[in-house]
């Protein structure tokens, strides 16, 4: 568990970290309490390195034949 929340940090897991705290501290501010659902979401996915990203939803192309 260590290993997954404190390796691998590249950009797009930054990006979902900043906009986490950005949607969760506006909701704050402008008492907008819907926002915190998105914020908590990208948060999850910015701690535990989940979600589409560096290639994470690629469908493989793995085709045995050659008439496919």
């Amino acid at each position: 568990m260590k290993e997954i929340i404190f390796s691998n940090w590249h950009i797009t897991r930054w990006i979902r970290l900043a906009f986490a705290l950005f949607l969760i501290v506006q909701a704050f501010v402008l008492r907008e309490w819907f926002f915190i659902p998105f914020g908590l979401f990208f948060l999850y996915q910015a701690i535990f390195n989940l979600g589409c990203g560096l290639n994470g939803c690629e469908v493989p192309n793995n085709k045995n034949n050659k008439n496919e």
